[in-house]
């Protein structure tokens, strides 16, 4: 288990990590896709348009986290974009045809995802095709890893390490948005997606109390279809530690304008439900103390 968070792990220019010292609560909301920063060596090299990029962003969904703050929830945010670097995905998800001075042979079998161009470094997009105009040096890829991908994770388990020996237990709320989704049926799409990895990355009865409670806020939610969460909740959910994480898919359509870009009328709706959510699921944990006596155990 990651130490507690060090000088060295405190913000820098790609996240920041705020309010784990003043902490009231046991939740910690981690935003990794909605950067907006867009380096130069990145603009240089795209084929596509600046507002092609912008797709593979959870359009602002760290506008969401105003109201946590009067919780006090800590929160994590990265600012550098995720054509950069993807947080939520593995540094071995590398897609061999993105870098430019290493045998494929080199790389492990590719995952769906990579397969698909949306590995450690998005390769394209369905509806656009290739983003870059050429590979990236090998070098180039390491430096992205070791600049952000490495202390992000890094400052991310220790957060959280930090919040269970403060309380006894840790949630993680690893937050994303999502487009609008098809109906596959008669019912309504899920406006909202829980994921728990199918079980593995927590507590049922806490996943269980989170569909109940964005459904009471009013909306039609889902778990684990269509997104069950990927590298961050496989790397930081320990429910047999006392440490949690879920994934939060919410519809873009809720919180920004009719374009898909701006904040819209919905914004302050779905900050508050995800206070809401934060909170009821905060004071369930403190009143069972999830997970501490397991996490005990296995020290």
């Amino acid at each position: 288990m990651d130490d507690a968070p060090s000088q060295a792990a405190m913000p820098s220019r790609h996240f920041s990590l705020e309010g784990v010292e003043g902490a009231r609560l046991p939740v910690l909301v981690a935003v990794p896709h909605a950067g907006r920063d867009y380096p130069d060596e990145i603009l240089q090299n795209s084929r596509v348009a600046p507002e092609i990029l912008e797709r593979l962003e959870d359009r602002h969904a760290d506008m969401l986290l105003p109201d946590l703050v009067k919780l006090g929830c800590p929160t994590l945010v990265a600012h550098a974009a995720r054509a950069w670097i993807d947080l939520n995905r593995a540094p071995s998800e590398i897609d061999p045809q993105m870098v430019a001075d290493a045998p494929r042979t080199a790389f492990a079998q590719p995952s769906a995802k990579v397969r698909g161009g949306l590995g450690l470094v998005p390769r394209r997009l369905a509806d656009h095709g290739e983003l870059w105009r050429r590979p990236f040096a090998q070098s180039a890829i390491a430096g992205r890893i070791a600049q952000l991908h490495d202390p992000y994770h890094r400052t991310l388990g220790q957060a959280l390490a930090s919040l269970r020996a403060r309380f006894g237990c840790a949630l993680l709320i690893d937050l994303h948005s999502m487009p609008p989704l098809r109906p596959e049926g008669p019912a309504r799409p899920p406006q909202i997606v829980l994921g728990d990895r199918f079980g593995r990355s927590a507590d049922g009865a806490l996943c269980d109390l989170a569909l109940r409670t964005m459904a009471r806020s009013g909306f039609e939610v889902a778990l684990n279809h269509p997104y069950a969460g990927g590298y961050v909740l496989d790397r930081h959910g320990r429910p047999a530690r006392g440490i949690h994480a879920l994934q939060v898919e919410i519809d873009r359509s809720l919180y920004l304008a009719a374009d898909l870009k701006q904040p819209g009328p919905g914004l302050a709706r779905v900050s508050a439900a995800l206070a809401h959510l934060v909170g009821t699921l905060a004071q369930d944990m403190l009143r069972t103390d999830r997970g501490s006596d397991l996490a005990i155990a296995a020290e």
